[in-house]
């Protein structure tokens, strides 16, 4: 919703919104870590190159395709992207979800096309490949996060080294003539606490569920966005939007919900 708000409707340039969207996670999260020599040596050995290079991505990706990309077909593109992906990587791996599991996965991914397809136009081939990039990068940094043992730490230093790895490509691609003081509080609001705080949440609960159902939980953020677009920046409640969110809670509940009830039968 943030950066929606910035690239939209404040026209932000996009690699200036990524780069500071980056840095003042960093920031944050060192903050919240702590600035002694321990803690910056510790930032050190937590980090992952892998990790970082695939969060890099993701927000050049993800910044520079909403140029081109209208809000819902974004979001239908980015999270069949990052579904496709971990799926993939779960069958791989050997888990084999039960049919309720795929039925509630179905359930939840009809809820986002709900949502976002009526009314799409024919996307962008650039926008549509970066938000493709993009999705896949996410995957990525979701699945190296399964391992993390101090996901505070791992996130801080994933920041960090973010973005230094996006700050040469950034400062050829930066507008300063589009940086309005409003896309810049916008960046920094998204780095802080939506990017640095929810991230290092989400790296926390990651190694506790399988890689399906962190695949399922991920479908709720188009909606949670939508929520926030009619909260906060007064967007209509349509029929259309009720229904979406039905779906989605109730296919994420359905799956997640029938796999505690058959751990607790054992």
């Amino acid at each position: 919703m943030l950066c929606r708000l910035a690239l939209d409707v404040y026209a932000t340039d996009p690699a200036s919104f990524s780069l500071l969207r980056l840095f003042s996670g960093a920031v944050a999260l060192i903050l919240i870590v702590g600035v002694s020599n321990r803690s910056l040596r510790s930032l050190v050995r937590n980090s992952t190159w892998r990790a970082s290079i695939s969060l890099a991505v993701y927000v050049l990706g993800f910044s520079f395709a909403y140029i081109t990309l209208d809000a819902g077909i974004g979001a239908l593109v980015l999270f069949s992207a990052v579904q496709l992906t971990m799926m993939a990587v779960a069958l791989y791996e050997g888990e084999r979800p039960q049919i309720i599991e795929w039925l509630g996965w179905l359930f939840a991914l009809s809820g986002i096309i709900v949502l976002v397809a009526p009314g799409v136009s024919a996307p962008s081939p650039i926008g549509l490949v970066l938000m493709v990039v993009a999705g896949v990068a996410w995957a990525g940094y979701t699945l190296l996060g399964r391992g993390v043992t101090q996901p505070l730490l791992s996130t801080a230093s994933n920041f960090v080294f973010a973005t230094v790895i996006v700050l040469l490509p950034c400062l050829f691609l930066l507008n300063l003539d589009r940086l309005p003081w409003q896309g810049v509080a916008l960046a920094l609001l998204s780095g802080a606490i939506a990017s640095g705080a929810g991230y290092a949440i989400w790296y926390a609960v990651l190694p506790h569920i399988s890689t399906v159902h962190a695949a399922l939980l991920q479908l709720s953020v188009p909606v949670l966005a939508a929520l926030g677009g009619v909260l906060f920046i007064n967007e209509p409640i349509s029929t259309r939007f009720i229904i979406s969110c039905v779906l989605v809670l109730s296919g994420i509940a359905f799956a997640i919900g029938y796999k505690k009830k058959i751990k607790n039968l054992r």
